[in-house]
């Protein structure tokens, strides 16, 4: 509740209790009593409070009535009569005082009703306005947005949008935690390459944990994939900073700039950076579009990525046939073709089996 609504509530509060102690309320009032109190929890919160106030003033002043002297009365001055209940008389001639207000009842009916809603109800409403303050301040600070897990099986691809406006498209086999704040947004990839379109927002950094690194953006377009410990960033549009987390287990490792054309591969003896065209980084995304993209690349490393995206495995079976240098764009889907590809322009034989093919020098 900010400032004006709580004064007003109080005010508001003020006025129906002057209102009740002046004497019965009428019918009409009553109920517009009631009504008020159930309208808002702050409301119920602020008449609380003050009869609390007032009740422990009418308490104070019956408790010293008739003392003649400066100050309170000492502890025990006033006895409690054997019989009956009530405070004892302060003296022959003087009347016997009302017992003082039970502080453990407050009131939330007029008066003029004989039932009384027990104090644990009043603190359980502060304790209520408590925790929305509290929730509020959370919310403004570290409320999670979103919090989701999103993943692929082998062969999928999924593009999933989130909350604040960033997109991610996951590759075959992937898995992402997406944790959302008001303070910043967090995703972990666990496993396998996601895309990230991210949408600009300079007060929450875009940050893609991948284990002993972790990628920041505030507004740019990269990917990242992991291989157990080893990552790899490509960025396509915009800068990204490759830095060690907090309390990283691995200790503090420099922080590295990535600008748009940027290739990183981050193993456990360091950091390779190579810049490249944009276009060229553009392709080595083609998987989005079906597309497993080569250039002078190892048959073993080939067999690899197309394994990456099928249940049936293209398995090297000599180091000969490993070696062989391939360039161009397959279909990851379709490794057969792949295959009989080999067969007519490559010194390679290959075996099918269901589960297989096994590529082997003739």
């Amino acid at each position: 509740m900010n400032g004006d609504a709580r004064t007003d509530a109080e005010r508001v509060a003020a006025d129906w209790l002057a209102r009740q102690d002046g004497g019965a309320l009428a019918p009409a009032d009553a109920a517009a009593l009631e009504a008020w109190l159930g309208a808002d929890t702050r409301h119920r919160v602020a008449f609380l409070r003050l009869l609390a106030a007032w009740d422990e003033s009418r308490r104070l002043q019956a408790l010293g009535a008739g003392w003649p002297h400066a100050g309170p009365p000492p502890r025990g001055h006033w006895a409690t009569p054997a019989h009956g209940h009530g405070i004892a008389s302060l003296g022959d001639d003087a009347p016997p005082l009302p017992a003082p207000p039970d502080l453990r009842e407050l009131r939330l009916a007029p008066r003029t009703h004989t039932a009384r809603r027990p104090a644990a109800r009043a603190v359980a409403a502060l304790c209520l306005a408590a925790c929305g303050l509290l929730a509020t301040w959370g919310w403004q600070s570290y409320h999670r947005v979103e919090s989701a897990l999103y993943g692929t099986a082998l062969g999928g691809i999924e593009t999933v949008s989130l909350s604040d406006g960033s997109q991610a498209i996951l590759a075959s086999d992937s898995l992402i935690e997406v944790q959302l704040s008001r303070r910043q947004r967090r995703i972990e990839l666990a496993r396998g390459e996601a895309i990230f379109d991210v949408a600009k927002d300079s007060r929450r950094p875009f940050v893609v944990d991948g284990g002993d690194r972790e990628v920041v953006a505030i507004g740019t377009r990269f990917s990242v994939r992991r291989d157990a410990r080893d990552l790899r960033v490509v960025v396509t549009e915009g800068t990204v900073r490759l830095q060690s987390p907090a309390g990283g287990k691995r200790g503090t490792r420099p922080t590295t700039l990535l600008p748009a054309g940027s290739m990183a591969l981050v193993r456990a003896d360091g950091v390779l950076v190579r810049s490249i065209p944009i276009a060229d980084a553009e392709r080595l995304l083609d998987w989005r579009n079906g597309l497993l993209v080569f250039r002078d690349a190892t048959l073993a490393d080939v067999a690899a990525e197309f394994n990456r995206y099928n249940a049936r495995k293209l398995v090297v079976a000599d180091a000969d046939a490993g070696a062989l240098r391939i360039g161009g764009s397959f279909r990851w889907d379709n490794a057969e073709g792949f295959a009989r590809l080999l067969e007519r322009g490559f010194p390679v034989r290959a075996a099918y089996a269901a589960d297989s093919i096994v590529l082997a020098s003739p």
